[in-house]
């Protein structure tokens, strides 16, 4: 058995979960409502405050869809309860980030500012030099923080870029001056 699908996930108080036709699951919390279509081989069941995920068979395709079917609507829950958020770091001379109405402002070196719009059901916060990025659904955090981050990624001289916080750069030596 999938150690992870096997886990029953405790709904909290406040937190109601349905589950319509073609498993369409949807979770609804004190900080909003998410939906997804899950895929249909799993069997999502609401027993009392806690979610079953059972699986028909024994296949490769469907152990790994059952862990994977779990841990997607333990997010959900996770996300209408508490949300998620991710925070990014810029380092650099002249970098810097700045907000503006739902506009995110970057400088980073280039001839050009980067204007990035917040979308729909993300916030982003700017504290001095540090990002971050908060929503309750984690795909479209982790997306959209990934998409900040690829505007001027971390370089391994001096460490220049946007990196999130948690992340360290392998830095390299730089030249040698010869005699």
């Amino acid at each position: 058995m999938s150690r992870i699908g096997r886990m029953p996930i405790a709904i909290p108080a406040g937190v109601t979960v349905d589950v319509a036709e073609n498993n369409k699951v949807t979770v609804k919390g004190p900080k909003g409502t998410l939906e997804r279509v899950l895929p249909s081989e799993m069997e999502i069941k609401v027993e009392g405050a806690e979610v079953v995920v059972t699986r028909p068979n024994d296949l490769k395709k469907m152990k790994s869809l059952h862990g994977l079917t779990r841990t997607l609507i333990n997010n959900m829950v996770v996300g209408v309860t508490t949300g998620f958020e991710k925070k990014l770091e810029v380092n650099g001379v002249g970098y810097r980030a700045a907000k503006q109405g739902k506009t995110l402002n970057l400088s980073l070196g280039y001839s050009h500012p980067v204007n990035m719009e917040d979308p729909a059901g993300i916030e982003t916060v700017v504290e001095g030099n540090i990002i971050t990025v908060k929503g309750i659904d984690k795909e479209k955090v982790g997306q959209f923080a990934a998409e900040i981050r690829d505007k001027r990624r971390p370089e391994p001289y001096k460490g220049k870029g946007i990196k999130y916080v948690d992340e360290t750069i392998r830095r390299k030596v730089g030249k040698t001056g010869k005699k």
